[in-house]
């Protein structure tokens, strides 16, 4: 059970909140003022080999910042990539699949179709989490209503957890056909499980994704036991490690969907963690993009690693059930994020044939672009704007000094005399790489999807998004460029503006699927079936909240459904809100139907028979919200600090005006070429662009002239 939540006044003036994101150059993390909304930031560099290391450094770090104790932390949320990466990276434990006799080959055969991109006669499927050798059946039986065909074999059962003990498998997935209508088979294999193989951890279906579709609720409930092993240590050791430093506050975990879990529930289902920061990043670029007056925004989050871009339509993220994690689909609610490996550390190379190209591979934290003087031999962006000049001779306000004869040398031999160009020609070419590579991805969210980049606003943050920002509106025709106040550490504020929130759902029984065709498709439809399940699913959101000490004040819950028309092989959410169904509403939700299917699909079909797949609640629990911090003063009259040369296309170097981001004041204005020097980004206003500093202490970037 997590520890008792603190929502009353008195105790949320006495300190603050801690929020950390882990990533895979740097670790970012902020402290807010619970009282005051005051709020101090600090990045440092990650620490691969053992993440907690990073983490705690960081989390002292802050403190001495705030001049706060271990004792005033009240929550510390979390972004991890410890899943994330454990898939991608394929170093997940052994892992073992136990299913209905007869269903063994179910994620061998998986879906008779290629990915997108895939070449048609090239194309190799990708290996499996678990192969065939670990899957171990036993007999049972289900119908699809969930009555009883076959009791499950108990004999067959011990022997199967006796052979997975005797293997010494850490973590087994129970998928049984139907178990979303009924899971007592699971949780009795479970029971037998953990009886014959003591500390084995168990991952349920019926838990994990509990509805139709074997191949999809197989891999979910595979990927979500595979990686069990390695975020529990994680967890565990970090919770040993604050208890070591004095933080007895709740570890809050964020989520793929954009809310936060208790660490316990993210031990048992670890897979809703998979888009854990980027998702952070999405929330906080939303939260500031809010202050600007800016519903409409493309969000692109660039760190040392990779870019993550989302597209936000209305102030609302798409949350995407069809999402992909490396190789593998995942079908569980996430925001609607689209990753490309362009980051800092991209490497750039010359290839064979000649040609330069730039990431996916990355220099990471270890041993990190060769600037950074940790061994690092290949170039990377970073290194390339070092130098062009765009960065300064340090980072983290000087705690991390730059190498730049090694930046250049290792370009101009690596890069430079292969293509026959100058060091600073090298440099350039190497940025304008990386920003074509981010616009390609930029357009595949937009203009793939029916969407006018030229409507939105882009938000770029983290520590090298605002270096790119200028040049990918340019490339775009994006007319406003929002940088926030802390681009760097954006992601632990998206940290600090959630909730907890978690989604419940139930594939509907064939006599209740049927909706009617026709404008009042709903009327003759009994909804007391269908109530009776919303309320079973609300039952199960509220004991979930309950159990995370959440008041039921703070306690809210939306109902939505999958709806598709007739023969169709997929479904859309839709909303329903809160409270009991009704015919009416329930008509009004298969008008929602017909116009989000003709919003994404440009026609639906009116007279066409409805089927309802199945039914959803989504729990939210409100957690304390980061304050507005109290209005700053003006800033200093001067806030240009100095020049510096800066390249630029076009133009070669250019003596550069820096303005010190802290003597910025609201109202201020200046012209391109201009550097932002702050300790967690360096945001580039480049030749043709004009900055103005809104009342929210964001940069906004205009084109001023086409």
């Amino acid at each position: 059970m997590a520890s008792s939540l603190p929502y009353n006044d008195v105790a949320m003036s006495r300190a603050g909140t801690v929020a950390i994101d882990v990533g895979g150059t740097f670790t970012d993390i902020t402290f807010a003022d619970a009282a005051t909304g005051a709020t101090w930031a600090a990045k440092t560099p990650s620490t691969p080999g053992d993440l907690s290391g990073g983490f705690i450094t960081a989390v002292r770090k802050v403190l001495a910042l705030a001049g706060r104790a271990p004792g005033d932390i009240l929550h510390v949320f979390h972004g991890t990539t410890t899943a994330t990466n454990a898939i991608l990276e394929g170093k997940t434990p052994p892992t073992a699949v136990v299913t209905t006799a007869g269903f063994k080959y179910v994620l061998e055969i998986g879906r008779h179709d290629i990915p997108r991109h895939g070449n048609l006669y090239g194309w190799s499927k990708p290996a499996r989490p678990v192969a065939p050798d670990r899957v171990l059946e036993v007999t049972e039986r289900l119908d699809v209503g969930g009555a009883v065909l076959t009791p499950l074999d108990e004999a067959e059962a011990r022997a199967v957890a006796r052979q997975l003990a005797q293997l010494g498998v850490p973590a087994v997935a129970v998928v049984f056909l139907h178990a979303y209508a009924n899971p007592a088979h699971e949780r009795r294999m479970q029971a037998i499980l953990q009886e014959e193989h003591p500390g084995v951890l168990v991952s349920l279906s019926s838990e994990v994704l509990p509805q139709f579709r074997e191949f999809e609720r197989t891999m979910a409930t595979a990927l979500n036991a595979a990686v069990m092993p390695p975020v529990s240590r994680y967890v565990s050791v970090l919770r040993d490690a604050l208890d070591a430093e004095g933080v007895r506050a709740p570890l809050l975990i964020m989520k793929s969907d954009g809310g936060v879990t208790s660490a316990a529930t993210c031990v048992r289902q670890p897979v809703q963690t998979v888009l854990s920061g980027p998702a952070a990043g999405v929330i906080g670029a939303l939260s500031v993009a809010g202050t600007a007056g800016h519903r409409d925004i493309i969000s692109i989050d660039v760190g040392g690693t990779s870019a993550d871009i989302c597209l936000v339509r209305e102030g609302r993220p798409e949350i995407t059930k069809e999402g992909m994690i490396g190789p593998f689909p995942l079908k569980l609610p996430m925001i609607d994020i689209h990753t490309i490996g362009a980051g800092g550390g991209s490497i750039a190379a010359v290839s064979a044939a000649g040609r330069l190209t730039v990431g996916p591979r990355s220099a990471g934290a270890e041993p990190g672009p060769v600037c950074y003087g940790r061994g690092g031999a290949e170039p990377t962006v970073t290194d390339a704007h070092l130098v062009l000049g765009r960065i300064p001779p340090a980072l983290l306000g000087g705690e991390l000094p730059l190498d730049g004869a090694a930046a250049r040398a290792a370009i101009d031999a690596r890069v430079g005399r292969r293509l026959g160009l100058g060091v600073e020609e090298a440099a350039a070419g190497i940025v304008e790489i990386i920003d074509n590579s981010m616009a390609r991805a930029i357009r595949t969210v937009s203009v793939g999807r029916g969407h006018d980049p030229r409507r939105f606003a882009l938000v770029a943050f983290g520590g090298a998004g605002p270096l790119h920002a200028c040049r990918l509106a340019e490339l775009l025709e994006i007319p406003t460029v929002i940088i926030p106040p802390r681009p760097g550490v954006l992601s632990t504020w998206g940290l600090l503006d959630t909730d907890m929130r978690a989604t419940f759902v139930r594939t509907v029984g064939t006599a209740e699927r049927h909706l009617g065709e026709g404008p009042a498709a709903a009327r003759g439809v009994d909804v007391k079936p269908l109530e009776a399940t919303w309320g079973e699913l609300e039952a199960q959101a509220r004991a979930w909240l309950d159990t995370e000490e959440i008041p039921r004040d703070r306690q809210r819950f939306e109902r939505s459904a999958d709806l598709r028309y007739e023969h169709q092989s997929f479904e859309l959410t839709c909303p329903l809100g809160e409270g009991a169904v009704t015919t009416v509403r329930l008509t009004e939700l298969t008008a929602t139907f017909h116009a989000e299917h003709r919003r994404l699909y440009t026609y639906d079909l009116p007279d066409a028979p409805i089927e309802l797949v199945n039914l959803r609640v989504t729990a939210i629990g409100a957690l304390p919200r980061r304050r507005a911090p109290a209005a700053q003063a003006a800033g200093a009259s001067h806030a240009m600090t100095d020049r510096r040369p800066v390249y630029f296309r076009g133009t070669g170097f250019v003596a550069t005006p820096c303005y010190a981001r802290g003597a910025l004041a609201s109202g201020m204005s200046f012209e391109g070429p201009a550097i932002v020097t702050q300790d967690d980004s360096a945001p580039l206003v480049a030749p043709g662009f004009r900055a103005r500093v809104d009342d929210a202490d964001n940069i906004l970037l205009e084109r001023s002239r086409g």
